[in-house]
């Protein structure tokens, strides 16, 4: 029973102390193509942050963590274009990031069903960028266009 408590104490104070990425975080990665995986890292983040805050009834932080998912799958859509790849011939990073979107849109499509009606459109701003970045990537990936 002893071991029990202090087991969970050392796992409370893990997962508070271990850092989370952020956005500065990803603009201080000089790898371009990993700095759109801790962007869109960060998204996901934010995106839980957002739920948690609407949770709690606090309307002004889902609407900063929702600025924040805007801001992270903007410099991750900018940082794999400023790689200079075509997406068809690396599709390494740029098929991670098709992925990431489409979950990031899937769980914000979600998220905002949970939310009330007259709070829904705080969300459609970064539900419409998120699949437009989600679609500009997957046609690169498709047709080979350079993004």
């Amino acid at each position: 029973m002893r071991w029990t408590w202090v087991v969970m104490a050392v796992l409370g104070l893990a997962s508070i102390a271990w850092p989370r990425p952020d956005l500065k975080q990803a603009l201080a990665e000089s790898n371009l193509e990993k700095r759109s995986g801790l962007a869109l890292e960060n998204a996901a983040n934010a995106l839980e942050a957002a739920r948690k805050a609407y949770q709690n009834g606090d309307l002004k932080s889902v609407q900063a963590d929702a600025d924040e998912i805007l801001e992270s799958v903007d410099l991750a859509y900018t940082s794999l274009r400023q790689t200079g790849k075509n997406p068809r011939k690396s599709p390494k990073w740029f098929k991670r990031a098709e992925i990431e979107t489409r979950n990031l849109g899937r769980k914000l499509d979600a998220f905002r069903e949970e939310m009330s009606y007259a709070d829904r459109p705080m969300l459609d701003k970064v539900r419409a960028r998120v699949q437009k970045v989600h679609d500009n990537l997957l046609l690169g990936l498709m047709e080979g266009k350079r993004q």
